[in-house]
């Protein structure tokens, strides 16, 4: 071995990266993200947790425990509630992560030592029943009161309240999986066919841009469906897992995901000169899809930053509604924003990668 051979290759290589300008992003950007995600991001005490109140006594100690309440930091109140039945319904909706009901005998409660209020808690997610529980360690002003023989605040966990963790992460790992291989496929699709030198068969051939885009998307989603009926199933038989809303809700959440993905996955093979470009690229999406949607951390415990980043992956809408309609038996009209937007973003993410597409040919 000869130093000045070794060192021709190792300039060699040093020039091919310097030319290569994704592959340095990805060598600063990967430790710097990480570092960014897991330091700053990602908060296992889950703060401002939305929460909806119904204070059926409406006395002064009711309103104090309230503000105490609220002054842990722990519930952002965001809406008011008459009853406790109108808490349930936010909570199946998942317009609120919290409930709280005071009694109309809040008082009477207090004297005798019995319970006072109920904090009713998204057990769809481990954390935040957590994170709910401190609120039943608040103090209650019982100086006039005997002993007590129940706890004063009681928290009651709806959807998951044996806390199995297998309900929860079960409908997340359907996003995380078809995030995963979704994008990876159709990521390589347009490079390939450039690498394999297929690309000017296709362009005489009368085939449309936006034909091309969706026969290289629709096989992919028969997968991604494949992929769904297999963790479902293994879920529903190994673990247990409840579907309690319908399950063609569940295929339609599925699809809007898959077709996301598949979009994304065709915008990324446009810009990427090579499968391996585009192998890199796909890291930037899944590793923020996985840490950010709210799969393995709590959504509420990240900065405001960090949830408009995880707003714009569709993992998060998708976790929303898959969690929505298998875990609390909602239906997706009432989550209807989350389909907007997933419908909207395959809509632009097709329609770019359909322009960036055509613009190449030219």
């Amino acid at each position: 071995m000869r130093l000045r051979r070794l060192w021709a290759i190792v300039l060699k290589e040093v020039r091919q990266l310097r030319r290569d300008r994704i592959t340095l992003a990805m060598i600063v950007m990967i430790p710097v993200g990480q570092l960014v995600l897991f330091g700053y991001a990602i908060n296992l005490n889950p703060r401002g947790l939305t929460a909806a109140i119904a204070d059926q006594s409406g006395t002064a100690a009711s309103r104090a425990l309230i503000m105490d309440m609220i002054a842990t930091g722990v519930i952002k109140p965001v809406a008011d509630a008459d009853t406790p039945q109108q808490l349930v319904e936010m909570l199946r909706r998942g317009e609120i992560s919290v409930g709280v009901n005071l009694p109309p005998d809040f008082e009477r409660r207090r004297v005798d030592g019995r319970e006072v209020a109920q904090v009713m808690v998204d057990g769809s997610d481990t954390v935040v029943q957590s994170a709910a529980a401190q609120l039943a360690q608040l103090p209650i002003d019982s100086s006039v009161a005997a002993p007590r023989k129940t706890a004063p605040i009681s928290v009651v966990a709806f959807y998951n309240p044996q806390r199995r963790s297998p309900v929860n992460i079960v409908p997340g790992l359907i996003g995380v999986i078809l995030t995963m291989t979704m994008v990876m496929f159709t990521s390589v699709a347009i490079v390939r066919e450039r690498e394999r030198g297929n690309m000017e068969l296709l362009i005489t051939t009368p085939v449309s841009s936006t034909e091309l885009m969706i026969g290289k998307v629709l096989p992919y989603a028969l997968i991604g469906l494949l992929q769904t009926s297999v963790v479902l199933l293994l879920g529903v038989w190994l673990f247990a897992v409840p579907i309690k809303g319908s399950v063609l809700d569940v295929y339609i959440a599925a699809v809007l995901l898959i077709l996301a993905n598949l979009a994304l996955g065709l915008m990324i093979s446009t810009k990427a000169a090579s499968q391996f470009q585009a192998m890199q690229m796909t890291v930037f999406i899944l590793l923020p899809s996985i840490l950010l949607s709210g799969f393995m951390f709590p959504y509420a415990g990240m900065p405001v930053a960090a949830q408009w980043l995880a707003e714009v992956l569709p993992m998060t809408h998708f976790l929303r509604l898959i969690r929505g309609v298998m875990l609390r038996g909602a239906s997706l009209w009432e989550l209807w924003h989350d389909v907007a937007y997933l419908v909207g973003f395959i809509a632009v993410m097709m329609s770019l990668a359909v322009a960036r597409f055509t613009k190449r040919l030219d």
